[in-house]
């Protein structure tokens, strides 16, 4: 046999091949970190930048735009535009609506699907994953042309049933862009559920079920407390995702007056920007609703932490 290495060689050797895997590791993140920080860390640091200066013309206007530092002034014209807190206002209650909706929907789903039979879980999986599918401009424009007066078929057809209903009315237009999100997104996070229940031990639940508890007994005592780290991130993108609405509302603006260019903050921001040409509001405003997002994530992620503790 022969004679083992003494102890320093085989220090020695163990250190060289941990360098030489985590300069390799290192070399094949450098793609990443590179792209990560030219397209995500370097346009926010420009956005802050901008959003603390403003262009502002000598004269009656008519004279060369200088670059001017302002501070904070352009935080505040945008919290003092009463547009935009409409808009945020109006996202936060588009949140207390659609938010509910859908991961409750998602969670019914999922259970739902839990309990079925194989053949009937993998119909059931492909028709409600399918609307996700669907490109988001693609899904409002569908949505759209279902929900215009005189064209829609679904408008007809509860005419028809002696219903008269305006989709695109000031006072219909939130439920049925929260209608249009809860379309495209249940799907989604029904999937997400249905594999963090299929790693529940199926052993506790048979011992469960010895012991005489029912399917609803088991689904809200044993499953749910199981999948809360997944229902935690599902809140956690869910409201990253709601505060980023813009493609709905932008879409339905075409079709009625009722939708602004600045019904919710991200219109605020576009309008800001392309129509009116200030692109330091328009930093601000982003700015702002990055700020907003990272405080409700931040609010949801130490939620679930006590939840999944407790």
């Amino acid at each position: 046999m022969a004679p083992e290495a003494p102890t320093s060689v085989r220090r020695t050797t163990r250190s060289t091949v941990t360098g030489t895997g985590g300069r390799t590791a290192s070399l094949f993140l450098v793609p990443f970190f590179t792209l990560f920080a030219v397209a995500i860390i370097a346009p926010v640091v420009y956005s802050i930048v901008l959003s603390f200066y403003t262009q502002q013309k000598s004269g009656l206007g008519f004279g060369e735009a200088k670059t001017v530092f302002v501070g904070l002034e352009n935080y505040a014209q945008v919290f003092a535009s009463e547009s935009f807190v409409g808009g945020i206002l109006r996202l936060g209650l588009y949140c207390l609506i659609y938010i509910p909706l859908m991961v409750g929907g998602a969670i019914v789903f999922a259970l739902l699907l839990d309990a079925t039979v194989a053949k009937a879980r993998k119909l059931f999986q492909l028709l409600v994953f399918l609307p996700h599918a669907v490109p988001g401009v693609i899904a409002a424009l569908i949505w759209a042309y279902l929900y215009t007066p005189g064209i829609s078929p679904l408008v007809q057809a509860l005419e028809s049933g002696g219903i008269q209903i305006n989709f695109l009315d000031a006072n219909m237009v939130l439920p049925a862009i929260v209608n249009i999100g809860v379309w495209e997104w249940t799907g989604y996070n029904v999937i997400i559920i249905f594999t963090a229940l299929q790693a529940v031990p199926r052993e506790i639940l048979e011992a469960a079920r010895v012991d005489g508890a029912g399917d609803i007994r088991i689904a809200m005592g044993i499953k749910m407390p199981m999948i809360l780290p997944a229902l935690s991130v599902i809140m956690l993108f869910t409201i990253i995702g709601t505060l980023q609405l813009f493609t709905e509302p932008t879409i339905l603006a075409k079709a009625t007056p009722s939708i602004t260019s600045s019904w919710v903050p991200n219109m605020w921001a576009y309008d800001a920007a392309f129509i009116r040409h200030d692109l330091n509001q328009a930093a601000a405003a982003s700015i702002i609703i990055a700020g907003l997002a990272a405080l409700l994530s931040l609010l949801v992620t130490r939620l679930s932490s006590r939840m999944n503790k407790s």
